[in-house]
C-alpha cells in the first residue's frame, strides 16, 4: 500500500496504471474504517487490478458544524488497516489522504447538483444541500482516480441512489457497485459514528435492527401504514418497555417505506417495482444519528 496526500501525485499513479492497461476500482470514504469499510476495499481489490481507498472528511456535506467538528479522525489507524489486507488481484493499493485545501484548492465549491425526487425525500429535506455536497466531492474522486468501478456501502441507501443519478448526469462510464451492510454480532450495522456512542447507548442500539426485522416479518400480513408506525412506535417507546439507565430512549426522526429504485414512498407493497421496497430509517440516540435499511 502506498499513501497519497497530493492529488497530481494520485493523477500521474492513475495515468501510468491506465497505460498498463490496469482496471482501476475506487473506495471513497470519511476515515474512521471498521469492517464494513474493509468488506469494499477486499472487494475492490478482488476485482480490479489497481485500487484508491479515499480518507477524507467532506466539510461540505456537513449541515451542522458540531457535527463535523465531531466526526472521527483516525487516519493512522486506518492507514494500518488497509496496509494489513492481502492485496489479492490488485497489483496496487493507494490510501489517499488529501487536505481540504488539496481537494478544493480554490476554496468552497460553487457547483450544485440537483437530482430530482430521489433527493427529496427522507434526508434531503432533513439535510439540505448535503447531497450536492456529497456529490461535488465524489466527482472530484472520480476525476482524479478514473475508476472502472466504484464502491459504496448499502446503509447510506439513499446516497447511492444519488450516486447513480449523478453518473446519469455526467455520463462516466463507471460501474456502481453496492455492497450488503455488515453488522455487528449484535446486528447494529456498522457505521463510524458508533464509536461516539456511550457503553450504555451502544447496548441499547442493536434494538433498531430488530425491530426493523420483526417490520420485515409484518410486512407479510400487515399493510406499509400499520408497519410504518408499528416501527415508529416500538423504538419511541423502547425506554418505557424496557427502563434504559441515564435516561436513555431512541427519538426517531423518520421511518420511511420506499421503491428500492426509485426510493420514492409506497403506499402498498404492490406499488414498489420489480426490486421491491426499502425501509430506511433515522434515529437519534445518546446524541448521534444512527441510520439503517431493511429490504421487504
Amino acid at each position: 500500500m502506498k499513501q497519497i496526500s497530493k492529488a497530481a501525485e494520485l493523477t500521474a499513479a492513475v495515468e501510468k496504471a491506465k497505460e498498463q492497461g490496469l482496471e482501476i476500482g475506487l473506495v471513497p470514504t470519511m476515515g474512521a474504517l471498521h469492517e464494513g469499510h474493509l468488506s469494499l476495499i477486499e472487494r475492490a481489490m478482488r476485482e480490479n487490478d489497481f485500487v484508491v481507498v479515499s480518507l477524507f472528511v467532506n466539510p461540505i456535506q456537513f449541515n451542522n458544524k458540531e457535527d463535523l467538528a465531531k466526526y472521527p479522525r483516525t487516519v493512522e489507524a486506518d492507514l494500518k488497516l488497509i496496509a494489513s489486507l492481502p492485496q489479492q488481484r490488485a497489483k496496487e493499493v493507494i490510501a489517499f489522504t488529501p487536505s481540504v485545501d488539496e481537494m478544493y484548492p480554490q476554496g468552497e465549491p460553487t457547483e450544485v447538483y440537483h437530482f430530482g425526487p430521489v433527493e427529496e425525500v427522507m434526508e434531503g429535506p432533513r439535510r439540505p444541500g448535503h447531497f450536492s455536497g456529497v456529490a461535488v466531492v465524489v466527482r472530484r474522486l472520480f476525476d482524479l482516480a478514473q475508476p472502472r468501478r466504484a464502491y459504496f456501502g448499502e446503509k447510506d441507501y439513499q446516497q447511492i441512489a444519488v450516486i447513480r443519478a449523478l453518473l446519469d448526469q455526467i455520463k462516466y462510464p463507471i460501474e456502481l457497485v453496492p455492497c450488503p451492510i455488515v453488522r455487528a454480532d449484535d446486528g447494529l450495522a456498522l457505521s463510524s459514528r458508533n464509536m461516539r456512542l456511550s457503553p450504555a447507548a451502544r447496548a441499547m442500539a442493536p434494538a433498531i435492527n430488530a425491530t426493523l426485522e420483526q417490520a420485515a416479518e409484518m410486512a407479510e400480513y400487515e399493510d406499509v401504514d400499520d408497519v410504518k408506525e408499528w416501527v415508529l412506535d416500538t423504538l419511541a417507546s423502547f425506554h418505557e418497555v424496557t427502563p434504559q439507565p441515564d435516561g436513555l430512549r431512541f427519538e426517531p426522526e423518520y421511518f420511511e417505506v420506499v421503491d428500492a429504485i426509485t426510493l420514492q414512498p409506497i403506499e402498498n407493497w404492490d406499488d414498489a417495482g420489480e426490486h421491491g421496497a426499502v425501509g430506511c430509517i433515522a434515529v437519534w440516540l445518546d446524541g448521534v444519528r444512527l441510520i439503517d435499511i431493511v429490504k421487504f
